[in-house]
């Protein structure tokens, strides 16, 4: 199945370890990334967190909610947390952030491959780098300093 791999980064004025712990907690997702409304069935899963969120596709009136299946792993003590994420349609696709102290604040590189059928590679990448945007946006928002 074809791949594409791309990452991003953003400078947080938060320390890499404060950034590392809310990124472990599932429930911190819902509205960090923009099509995450729900998160259920969190259970630990050996050194890893397994749950199931809920993204949420609008056009107009009508929604459609996507089931995806999440295994969220921190690896310390490299400041580094690992999504293996399994969709609907044959998509899966692997989310590593890297955080790296600078100064009082944080580096955070977020790496993305996705692996998906090759009629939805359009769609799915857009998705994937327009929800990625979005999340080091919101990260940053919600750990600015007033």
């Amino acid at each position: 199945m074809p791949t594409d791999r791309f990452s991003d980064s953003v400078r947080i004025a938060a320390p890499a370890a404060v950034i590392y712990e809310h990124l472990l907690d599932p429930h911190n997702y819902i509205g960090l990334s923009p099509l995450i409304v729900a998160v259920r069935d969190v259970r630990p899963a050996g050194e890893s967190t397994a749950y199931v969120a809920v993204e949420r596709f609008r056009l107009g009136p009508f929604h459609w909610d996507n089931l995806i299946r999440v295994t969220l792993t921190g690896v310390r003590p490299d400041l580094r947390v690992v999504s293996d994420v399994v969709s609907p349609g044959a998509v899966r696709l692997e989310s590593t952030v890297d955080l790296a102290p600078d100064g009082g604040a944080t580096t955070l590189t977020e790496s993305i491959e996705v692996e998906f059928p090759a009629l939805l590679r359009g769609f799915v990448v857009k998705q994937a780098s327009s929800v990625q945007k979005s999340r080091l946006a919101e990260l940053a928002r919600r750990f600015s300093r007033p």
